[in-house]
C-alpha cells in the first residue's frame, strides 16, 4: 500500500516562517508575522488541494467509489500528526486499487489539510485498509471526510 501526502514540503516551508527570529517584538510586528504565517498556511492548504486534484487527474478509467470508503475516528499520533484509518470495500469482480482524498477539517468545516492515499490491490469482494496522515500538526476538534475516491 502506498500513501501519498500532498504538500508536506510546502507546509514545512510555510510554517518555517513561524520560527523566524526578530529584534522587533512590538505588537504590530507580531501581528504582521501572524498574518503572514496565516497567509502562508492558507497557501499550503490550497497547494494541498491542487496536488490532490493532480493525483486524481493521473487516474485513468477510475470509477467513483466514495460510497465504498469508510473512515475511522481521527486521532493524534505520537508525532503530533492526525491520522485516520481508511477502509475500502471492493465490490468489483477483480482486484482493484482505490485512490482516496481525505480532508481534515475543524468542527466548522474549515479545511485544515488534505491528503491523498492509495489502497492497493483490494481483492474482489474484499476490503483493504490504509492510514491517512496529516502533513502537519493539527489541533482542536479535527474531523475527516472523503470528498473523492475512485476505484481503478
Amino acid at each position: 500500500m502506498t500513501r501519498w501526502t500532498t504538500a508536506a514540503l510546502l507546509t514545512t516551508l510555510a510554517l518555517t516562517g513561524l520560527t523566524a527570529c526578530s529584534d522587533d517584538d512590538s505588537p504590530s510586528s507580531v501581528a504582521s508575522k501572524v498574518a503572514s504565517a496565516a497567509s502562508r498556511a492558507g497557501e499550503a492548504v490550497s497547494s494541498a488541494t491542487a496536488e490532490a486534484g493532480r493525483r486524481f487527474d493521473d487516474v485513468k478509467s477510475g470509477v467513483d467509489a466514495r460510497d465504498d470508503v469508510r473512515l475511522g475516528t481521527p486521532a493524534t499520533a505520537s508525532d503530533g500528526r492526525t491520522t485516520v484509518e481508511v477502509t475500502a470495500t471492493n465490490s468489483a469482480d477483480s482486484a482493484k486499487s482505490f485512490t482516496v482524498e481525505v480532508d481534515f477539517t475543524d468542527r466548522d468545516g474549515k479545511l485544515l489539510d488534505a491528503v491523498v492515499l492509495t489502497v492497493s490491490d483490494v481483492p474482489a469482494g474484499g476490503t483493504g485498509k490504509g492510514t491517512a496522515r496529516s502533513t502537519h500538526d493539527l489541533s482542536g476538534d479535527v474531523r475527516a471526510k472523503v470528498p473523492r475516491a475512485v476505484r481503478h
